[in-house]
């Protein structure tokens, strides 16, 4: 499967077929939603490539006519999710509902969500609140913006698309930024995945992992991470496992956050000593990510290598293992 969009802006567009004496029943304006969560970088591909994750996050969205607004969640981290209009997950919503039209039609919402991706933790959990917003809005109005325009928009919420284009095409994903419109290009690798994820007992937020890089770089590091990367795209389009172990290495931002995750470098060395193709840092971190072919058979000794590594360095953790996500945010029930 793949797909590639170039879309610079998401045009209003209002659509409501029903007779205009005639008002929705509230059932219909009920939706639920699952986006996946994702891994940014994948090593070289700093801010532009990602993978979709087959760990979920749930919405179940209301829109209401009135000014009623209640939030609940339950889950990973949801004690620290705002229960007011600041919610991430309402700020997308409003957007969408801004966008096509409807935002005079809609003042209130019931919003419960239920977290499985761990927060701050490098797992796109912020992406996964854009995304389902965006996707349970656009659904209860009409689907009036495809895939392509909700990216564009998830993008502007998000900052960049490196986590909301994976979580909402699935698979691995690759985007540029080109005049402040994003294009991405999106495929299920031949390389059959397994994704071994290590979960420390410790946030880091994305500002401060950012904070640590530097503003310029040397000509032979670009030069490594552009190898690195189309090396990486070249293997798993074409099904090259063998080539993987020369494409998960980055020189652009992981030797300047490795002293934000204790203990990054020897989990990185046990997972390979274990037989893992490759590590990196899950997008910004903490958590750390591993990759192996789904018939190797070594996900579990992979994973509790990393365990292990982490708990050297005084770190608890706890290990996913997942695969790839192939179908990106979806409408469960409406």
């Amino acid at each position: 499967m793949r797909n590639f969009t170039d879309k610079k802006s998401a045009h209003k567009k209002s659509v409501d077929n029903k007779p205009a004496n005639k008002k929705p029943v509230d059932n219909k304006n009920r939706v639920i939603v699952r986006v996946p969560g994702t891994s940014a970088n994948c090593g070289p591909g700093f801010d532009c490539l990602g993978v979709a994750a087959t760990i979920y996050n749930y919405l179940d969205l209301t829109l209401l006519r009135t000014n009623k607004f209640i939030v609940e969640s339950k889950g990973a981290g949801s004690d620290k999710l705002p229960r007011n209009r600041r919610n991430l997950a309402w700020q997308a919503i409003k957007k969408l509902l801004e966008v096509t039209g409807h935002a005079e039609e809609y003042k209130g919402a019931i919003i419960r969500m239920k977290s499985n991706v761990p927060i701050s933790r490098g797992l796109g959990s912020s992406s996964t609140a854009i995304v389902a917003g965006l996707t349970a809005a656009n659904a209860i109005v009409g689907s009036p913006l495809d895939k392509n325009e909700l990216l564009t928009l998830a993008t502007e919420l998000e900052g960049h698309p490196d986590n909301v284009a994976p979580a909402i095409f699935g698979g691995f994903t690759v985007s540029v930024m080109n005049n402040g419109g994003v294009q991405t290009f999106s495929f299920m690798p031949r390389v059959k995945l397994k994704l071994i994820v290590t979960v420390p007992n410790f946030e880091l937020s994305t500002r401060i992992a950012r904070k640590v890089l530097p503003k310029n770089v040397s000509m032979k590091d670009a030069i490594f991470n552009v190898s690195r990367a189309s090396m990486l795209i070249a293997a798993l389009v074409e099904g090259r496992a063998d080539l993987l172990p020369l494409a998960f290495d980055d020189a652009l931002h992981q030797p300047y956050r490795k002293k934000l995750v204790p203990g990054m470098t020897e989990v990185f060395e046990a997972a390979k000593s274990a037989g893992a193709l490759g590590a990196a840092i899950s997008g910004a971190g903490s958590c750390l990510i591993a990759f192996t072919t789904a018939d190797s058979g070594l996900e579990n000794k992979i994973a509790a290598a990393m365990v292990e590594a982490f708990k050297s360095h005084g770190v608890d953790s706890k290990a996913l293992i997942l695969n790839v996500d192939r179908h990106g945010a979806q409408v469960m029930k409406h």
